[in-house]
């Protein structure tokens, strides 16, 4: 039980930052135009979303811890992968 709380605080956590992260630097494209800040904020937003749907999964759908650590582990790499990918955009 006690498990489950940490996990819970820990994803809210996640969600409150990287949503400020994703906000800022999508303000930031706005604000420039730039097309890395766009691929920032995308990137940042699907590790900020994986980590949502990860612990959705666990919590209220039911599915397995495993599966909801499959799926965070999953989006948390392909937005690291598009947040890579903003440093290289010019």
């Amino acid at each position: 039980m006690h498990v489950e709380l940490v996990i819970i605080g820990v994803k809210t956590a996640i969600l409150l930052l990287g949503g400020s992260i994703t906000y800022y630097a999508l303000r930031a494209f706005r604000r420039t135009g730039d097309p890395s800040l766009r691929a920032l904020a995308l990137g940042f937003g699907i590790v900020t979303v994986g980590a949502l749907v990860g612990g959705v999964s666990h919590q209220f759908i039911g599915a397995d811890l495993a599966v909801g650590i499959a799926i965070d582990g999953a989006l948390t790499a392909l937005g690291f992968a598009v947040i890579v990918y903003s440093l290289y955009v010019e």
